[in-house]
């Protein structure tokens, strides 16, 4: 599909609308980034225009080409697009509904409280965004994954004749994105992957912030994707749209390599004798400059939000017209496969929703109990390797600890994504942290259930991304070995201590750390069929008991975020409370059992999800945490932040405040209190006081 004749009076008209919409937004709000929206319209404006597999009254067709605004603070430039388009908005349940998902007013309003033109494109809250970009390098980053995706379910899904998914993924990124290191990480994944059906479209207009980017970025960025096995297509003049739409039909050409197109452009009007400044990246143009900007494109200086007349129609007759029809042949082929392959077309069905397969967990079983027991980490890989083999979308792989984190799919059939097996599910994405994340967001964001693994200590590198996760409300699954100083001689390099604490302060994200497998099985059970929030699981490398469910609370209590794990003989009402998560349970289980025996009144409580608890009901939590019994003790191998609310200003907290030390796990426990003894003296302070 090449574009055909970009350069009549009607193509620069609806090019100067999409130009003069942007200023307008920027300047109604005065804040914003209008430099690269009015330098790279006539890139915009072509790759939509002409070349998107899209239909606007179908944004969630399951086989559209996916464009992604990498370059994040240019997001009037997709407003304008979605806007003039005639995108359709879509709810919560999948449902597209009449209403536009931009409209005139929202653009009058970017910036503002409640309108679908936030400052940067968010992911279901503005129909027609296809990823919260955010922070540079990112969006390129989850590129990726989308990219990925599209392999893989080619592979899952067409048979003979029935080709349901072919769509491309094109993103438009800038010098920013490819100065941050994730960008670099995913280049080289997206490379060694031969993903060609991605196309990068680089901004390169040197300009950044600060100034120029010789400031600070000089290197040949050619060079580098080629080593990075890419494609590069060069477009001098961002104006010249039939030079790029030769470069994309080049893109569409390549079987083999992704395709970076490096576009030469010009901060300001977007013309080579208007340069403009740095201060028109990062800042309103204007009155005067505004003004200035209109009359160089022929506008009415006095005009604010112009839609000429037939611009609309225009595109609807452009990228309107072509994907009605590429969307209604895609779904009458579509109904002639649920003829032919009625279960895969039902798989189809509910992984677009987000859904799960009956019997999804069919092949857990619980744990018997064992005083030796096994490491989380290791219960977890069973347990995650039962499930897979029931939920085929379910795929992903570790940043090069697969060995360590239990996270390889090791059952018949489940292989090794790669450029010749795009049917595998487990994914090596190297020793990047960041990119796994960013590409497990890409792999959701396209329906499919994704996972990826490192360290605890090292989910820092990837933070930005599990937090987008969270943002986005995707499904993601984020699995973190190694969960304490239990990792020991290592010492505090490799000794996460505030990073429990870190995870669980951001919004939306449920973060979980079992004590035992059969809390693994419930976690696994919690979190499968979250739809639209991401969850965190925390594991140990050191073997854990495996406790006797007859004698100690029912694992399922998981699914409420903390549940009584012990209690006082009789029914007698406790005297203290102890909080414990992950491995420390067993520490306040050991102490459970000898002050019981002694006559003390000791409650046990299991914590492994505070997210979860506090979503509650009131009444479940004062079941649990009693407001009036106030002897409290927390037990964790971590940063003590926000454990006071559960145990009170009255309350003890027996956790981490250092990096920890390089020694065997004894050791570092007595060290630092995580010890039955250290506990029991903690708790005959609060009965004796």
């Amino acid at each position: 599909m090449v574009a055909t004749n970009t350069d009549t009076e009607l193509d620069k008209l609806a090019i100067n609308t999409i130009r003069t919409l942007c200023i307008d937004a920027v300047q109604a709000a005065n804040s914003g980034h209008p430099g690269t929206p009015m330098s790279m319209a006539p890139v915009v404006y072509t790759l939509w225009q002409e070349i998107l597999r899209y239909d606007p009254t179908a944004p969630i067709w399951p086989d559209r080409d996916r464009f992604v605004l990498s370059v994040g603070h240019a997001s009037t430039l997709l407003y304008s697009a979605l806007h003039l388009t005639g995108v359709r908005s879509v709810n919560p349940d999948y449902e597209v509904l009449g209403d536009p998902a931009v409209s005139l007013d929202d653009l009058r309003h970017f910036r503002q409280l409640d309108s679908k033109c936030p400052g940067h494109p968010e992911y279901r809250w503005t129909a027609g965004v296809e990823a919260t970009t955010g922070p540079l390098g990112t969006g390129a980053a989850t590129s990726v994954g989308m990219a990925m995706a599209a392999r893989w379910l080619a592979a899952y899904f067409n048979r003979p004749g029935f080709e349901l998914f072919t769509y491309n993924t094109y993103v438009l990124c800038g010098d920013g994105d490819l100065m941050e290191g994730v960008a670099a990480e995913a280049a080289s994944l997206a490379g060694h992957l031969k993903l060609a059906n991605l196309c990068w479209i680089y901004d390169s207009n040197q300009i950044s912030i600060e100034g120029s980017t010789e400031l600070a970025f000089t290197e040949d960025v050619a060079t580098r994707f080629a080593g990075h096995g890419w494609q590069v297509v060069r477009v001098q003049d961002a104006n010249d749209t039939l030079a790029f739409a030769r470069a994309l039909s080049e893109f569409q050409q390549e079987t083999v390599r992704p395709t970076l197109i490096i576009v030469d452009s010009h901060i300001g009007y977007g013309a080579p004798n208007k340069q403009g400044t740095a201060s028109a990246h990062g800042e309103p143009l204007g009155e005067a400059e505004a003004a200035a900007a209109k009359r160089f494109y022929g506008w009415p200086e006095d005009e604010h939000f112009l839609v000429p007349d037939g611009v609309y129609e225009h595109f609807a007759n452009g990228v309107g017209h072509r994907g009605r029809r590429l969307r209604a042949e895609w779904e009458t082929l579509f109904e002639r496969y649920r003829g032919e392959f009625p279960e895969l077309a039902a798989q189809l069905d509910a992984m677009v929703r987000r859904q799960l397969p009956s019997g999804w967990d069919s092949g857990v079983q619980a744990y018997p109990p064992d005083a030796k027991g096994v490491a989380t980490r290791s219960s977890s890989g069973e347990v995650l390797n039962a499930i897979a083999k029931n939920v085929p979308w379910l795929m992903g792989g570790s940043a090069d600890l697969a060995p360590s984190t239990k996270t390889r799919l090791t059952f018949e059939g489940a292989g090794d994504f790669g450029a010749d097996n795009h049917a595998g599910r487990n994914i090596h994405f190297g020793v990047r942290e960041f990119l796994s994340a960013a590409v497990a967001n890409g792999l959701a964001l396209s329906k499919i259930r994704a996972y990826w693994s490192t360290f605890l200590i090292f989910s820092d590198f990837a933070r930005g991304a599990i937090r987008l996760s969270a943002l986005m409300e995707l499904p993601v699954i984020h699995v973190f070995t190694h969960d304490s100083i239990g990792v020991g001689e290592d010492g505090p390099t490799h000794q996460p201590v505030e990073q429990l604490a870190s995870l669980r302060a951001i919004p939306g994200l449920d973060v979980f750390r079992p004590c035992d497998a059969n809390e693994v099985v419930e976690t696994w059970r919690t979190v499968l069929p979250l739809r639209h929030e991401p969850a965190a699981i925390v594991l140990t490398r050191q073997n854990l008991p495996t406790l006797d469910r007859d004698k100690y609370g029912s694992a399922a209590g998981v699914a409420s975020g903390a549940y009584v794990l012990a209690d006082p003989p009789g029914g007698a009402e406790p005297e203290v409370i102890v909080i414990a998560t992950g491995s420390e349970v067993h520490i306040a289980v050991q102490t459970y059992e000898q002050l019981t025996a002694e006559g003390a009144r000791i409650r046990v409580v299991s914590m492994p999800c505070q997210e979860l608890f506090d979503r509650q009901p009131e009444e479940y939590r004062r079941a649990v945490l009693p407001p009036h019994i106030t002897e409290r003790v927390a037990i964790e191998k971590a940063s003590t932040l926000g454990w006071d609310r559960y145990t009170g200003f009255g309350g003890s907290i027996i956790g981490m405040h250092t990096f920890g030390a390089s020694a065997p796990l004894k050791e570092l426990q007595t060290r630092f209190g995580f010890t039955p003894e250290n506990l029991t003296d903690v708790i005959r302070t609060h009965l004796a006081g």
